[in-house]
């Protein structure tokens, strides 16, 4: 049996949230250059990228 709308949406946002939490704790110990990887890829991770990047204070200075 397919699996519903809901369940794909439940599925992508449990991936994200895994997603999200292994480069944060790749953030703890990153240098420039990683950290400026590590936005880019919050960016095309979800659609509410920036507001990660502005939380975790990622913002190009």
């Amino acid at each position: 049996m397919p699996i519903s709308e809901r369940g794909k949406e439940i599925k992508r946002r449990r991936h994200r949230r895994k997603k999200l939490a292994l480069l944060a704790k790749r953030l703890e110990n990153a240098n420039v250059s990683e950290k400026a990887a590590i936005a880019e890829k919050i960016r095309a991770l979800t659609p509410g990228g920036e507001r990660i990047i502005k939380n975790w204070k990622l913002e190009k200075r």
